[in-house]
């Protein structure tokens, strides 16, 4: 592994240092009050541009460990960052920041929904925010590939990941056996690829 650089090592331990767990539980509150319904593309927008806690590649990493964890990806992401700046207490600040406002909505929630849920134009507006949720995850997904580097093995790979589950709807769990070590091979043997 290379080494950072000095200045970056510095401004590194100066972002580690004031973040607090009063900060981390705030940061992933307002994650959790903001993209109640799709957490993904807030966890991006306040720990990358916003907070600027880590930088595209650096959250591309962080969030591809979430993904292949069991659990939720945002959670694996709330406790995976709050361990790496305050141990077990930062992991549980960042993951109670994350669940306390949509769990108090959902309550909220229950209690209209089952007043409302036969009404057509209830039905049609849970539609409309299913298709946004989904355009939210694909935008947050290009935002962070535009930033890192471009490899034709690991666009091969990702796009073989696209049609084996998006197109031809084989099993999650199937082809991440299948192709995390392929893409890990492609990887390190990539002469571009900085995993060697």
């Amino acid at each position: 592994m290379s080494e950072l650089p000095a200045g970056h090592a510095a401004q590194s331990e100066h972002t580690e240092a004031r973040i607090t767990h009063g900060t981390l539980f705030l940061a992933f509150l307002k994650m959790g009050l903001l993209g109640f319904g799709g957490v993904a593309p807030w966890v991006r927008q306040v720990i990358v541009e916003e907070r600027r806690w880590m930088d595209d590649r650096e959250f591309a990493s962080l969030l591809g460990l979430s993904q292949v964890l069991p659990g939720a990806n945002t959670i694996n992401t709330a406790v995976l960052l709050g361990d790496r700046f305050h141990g077990i207490s930062g992991a549980a600040a960042a993951v109670f920041g994350l669940m306390a406002m949509p769990l108090a909505i959902a309550v909220a929630i229950v209690e209209v929904y089952g007043a409302v849920s036969q009404n057509p134009y209830v039905v049609a507006a849970i539609a409309g925010a299913g298709a946004a949720a989904a355009g939210l995850v694909i935008g947050t997904g290009l935002k962070i590939a535009r930033n890192l580097k471009r490899s034709p093995r690991i666009i091969l790979m990702t796009l073989v990941t696209f049609i084996a589950v998006g197109i031809l709807r084989l099993p999650l769990i199937g082809v991440l056996i299948c192709l995390i070590p392929l893409t890990i091979a492609a990887a390190w043997f990539d002469p571009r690829s900085s995993a060697r």
